[in-house]
């Protein structure tokens, strides 16, 4: 091969590279590769939960609902995540959870999922959740893959994905509202302790530029400024849509994320005229001694965003 034929064959390998670059994520959104049943009387929690071995009456929900860990493909990678579901047939809405931390920290877990989507599976919703791709953007390409999970659950028998809504805490929180300003298929969203303007998160915690922001932000010190815009919801409310009912919760002892952050977007996004409800309450950033509230206050919020009577 002379090396005119070289470069001709390095350029044809180009287009072809660059055109499955673009035809990739449209072909293989939402494909799920793997899905296996969760055991819970094999996690190591499962002794916490019951005795001998019976599920304790404040646990007895978990035996109407069913867990299972997946495999799916987001933008042309394999990304894990999970899906709890009601054990009884039928359809039932769509509830989208966001994670909080970064890569490895605070992945997802079944007992992650017994504790903030589990009973809120039990009461007749469809919860499907992204560990995010190895390689964490801290809220950059890895939106893609909450996003696809909502093009592979439009193939579940037990899903209805006309009724979706989003749940994200702390990083999660974020992750939600740049869902929203990405897809108009939320139909009602909860946001607990999420932060909204990471420049006043690096002021409280300046070890979250250092050890996150700069070692997942893709070109995070050539690009800090429009990176940290680009994932701090306060600067941009008017590109979420004005259709889906937002709930804040901020915990007034927050220790991760200012607190005063969730009073200030909700403000923001009242004033311009969208359905807003803000919340405030007495403890830390992860609720720890609010659990039963705040089960409450999600199931009562989608249940009331997403099972209204007209439809």
């Amino acid at each position: 091969m002379n090396d005119r034929q070289k470069h001709i064959f390095i350029a044809n390998g180009h287009i072809l590279l660059f055109f499955f670059s673009l035809l990739c994520p449209a072909l293989l959104r939402g494909q799920i590769l793997s899905k296996e049943e969760i055991k819970l009387w094999q996690e190591p929690f499962w002794k916490n939960i019951t005795h001998e071995g019976i599920l304790k009456p404040e646990y007895a929900y978990l035996d109407s609902v069913s867990f299972y860990s997946i495999s799916y493909r987001s933008d042309c990678l394999v990304v894990k995540g999970y899906i709890v579901e009601p054990r009884k047939a039928g359809k039932y809405p769509v509830v989208i959870f966001n994670r909080g931390g970064n890569r490895h920290f605070s992945a997802l877990s079944p007992a992650t999922l017994v504790q903030y989507v589990a009973r809120l599976a039990s009461s007749g919703y469809l919860v499907a959740a992204s560990n995010y791709r190895e390689q964490d953007e801290f809220g950059g390409a890895d939106v893609g893959d909450v996003l696809s999970l909502m093009y592979l659950l439009a193939d579940h028998p037990k899903a209805d994905t006309a009724r979706t809504g989003m749940f994200g805490w702390s990083r999660g929180g974020m992750m939600t509202y740049l869902c929203l300003s990405q897809t108009k298929r939320i139909k009602a969203a909860v946001v607990g302790s999420g932060p909204t303007d990471l420049f006043e998160v690096i002021q409280q915690r300046p070890e979250m530029e250092t050890a996150v922001f700069a070692e997942c932000i893709p070109r995070y010190e050539k690009e800090k400024y429009a990176a940290l815009i680009q994932r701090s919801a306060f600067f941009w409310p008017g590109r979420l849509p004005k259709e889906p009912g937002i709930l804040i919760l901020t915990a007034t002892k927050d220790d991760r994320v200012p607190p005063d952050q969730g009073r200030k977007m909700a403000d923001t996004l009242k004033s311009l005229g969208y359905p807003v409800r803000w919340l405030a309450f007495d403890t830390d950033h992860y609720f720890s001694d609010k659990k039963q509230e705040l089960d409450k206050l999600v199931i009562e919020w989608f249940d009331q965003e997403l099972k209204k009577p007209d439809e």
